[in-house]
């Protein structure tokens, strides 16, 4: 093991995989306030935690050029620059291969945003159009996407939600898509009252198909982050700290379990990459499996799966100050990227166009 300034012990498993994948990892952690960029330094093959200050991040969605983020009360998107790149480097750190700098906020008001995914829509990717950001609108209970004029537009709700209201009925909280197309979530009750989910949360939670609107799974403890991988329907049962598989009959199939909370997943390959909180002690964590673990038991970070095995094959786990995790995403194509969000000097110089606008510019003037 290893020891990081930042207050966070790894496995030197870690570093070593995102270096051979060319990759770097996103966590949220919104008790913290921060946006963590976990990256594997080249000069000596450590993993680098490198820290962001947000007001409570939750949600991340990521494609290619770009990365969205929910807090308190709105949505950041960032673009990555390439032209950018070379002004964010430091003396005696690696050239940066990602510069994530502000493209725009979106004030939904403080709506719990929780996980989130961008959609390529019928007419949009296939037209060469942008894809669309969904988001679960947790305090409405509803999925919506972003509008010009008003807060939020609701897309769909379970068809139990009778109505939109700011109550947290069901805790609807994570979100996927399939084949392009939003297709599961899952929330932690089948309510339909102000914070109804609360009664039974330690086994009530359930697993929906969107397109259906039919119950996939239901049983679950506190279910989180549903993801479609390698042709299978892959779940988080938090409340027991589990990684599972749901089958065709609505089965849930553990393949791991954690010393944690589990929320947050991104996979790569065989590899499943899966967030940990240490909960607190609190009324929304009491009563779930997790917590008969003693707290110095129970570990934030996050782990690296092999799911063919069930096998851990590393881990990161926060020592000190960060104790709870939301989204974990995996960053593909930038090994040592970084996000701007206090730099205004930075920012008030960057600009962004078009490639026909690009070539009005004179070439003195472009960033390389």
């Amino acid at each position: 093991m290893a020891v990081e300034p930042l207050e966070s012990i790894y496995t030197h498993s870690v570093p070593r995989m995102l270096a051979e994948l060319g990759a770097s990892v996103l966590v949220t952690t919104y008790q913290a306030g921060r946006l963590v960029i976990l990256r594997t330094d080249p000069r000596t093959g450590e993993l680098n935690s490198h820290f962001r200050a947000f007001g409570k991040p939750m949600g991340l969605a990521i494609e290619p050029g770009r990365m969205a983020l929910g807090t308190t009360a709105e949505i950041w998107e960032f673009h990555d620059i390439p032209g950018m790149r070379g002004r964010l480097a430091k003396e005696g750190e690696p050239a940066s291969d990602g510069a994530f700098l502000p493209r725009c906020v979106h004030f939904t008001g403080d709506i719990q945003v929780h996980e989130m995914a961008w959609v390529k829509e019928p007419g949009g990717a296939a037209a060469g159009g942008p894809s669309r950001l969904w988001f679960v609108n947790t305090r409405f209970s509803c999925l919506a996407v972003r509008s010009g004029i008003y807060s939020f537009e609701p897309t769909w709700k379970p068809g139990f939600i009778t109505g939109l209201a700011p109550e947290d009925r069901c805790h609807l909280n994570g979100m996927c898509a399939r084949e392009g197309v939003p297709r599961y979530v899952t929330a932690l009750g089948r309510t339909d009252v102000a914070g109804g989910w609360r009664a039974n949360k330690a086994s009530g939670g359930i697993l929906m198909d969107i397109v259906s609107g039919e119950i996939v799974a239901e049983g679950l403890s506190m279910p989180h982050s549903p993801r479609w991988h390698d042709g299978k329907l892959w779940v988080l049962d938090s409340g027991n700290g589990g990684l599972g598989i749901v089958d065709a009959t609505g089965h849930y199939q553990e393949v791991c379990r954690l010393p944690g909370f589990t929320r947050g997943l991104d996979f790569v390959g065989p590899y499943a990459f899966v967030g940990l909180s240490q909960v607190r002690e609190s009324a929304t964590f009491s009563g779930i499996k997790i917590c008969e673990l003693k707290p110095e038991e129970r570990a934030c970070g996050m782990w690296v799966v092999d799911t063919r095995t069930g096998d851990v094959a590393g881990l990161v786990k926060f020592t000190n100050d960060v104790q709870e995790v939301f989204a974990v995403q995996v960053l593909t194509g930038a090994r040592w990227p970084d996000v701007i969000n206090s730099d205004p000097a930075l920012t008030a110089g960057a600009f962004e166009l078009s490639p026909e606008a690009l070539e009005q510019v004179p070439l003195g003037h472009r960033a390389r």
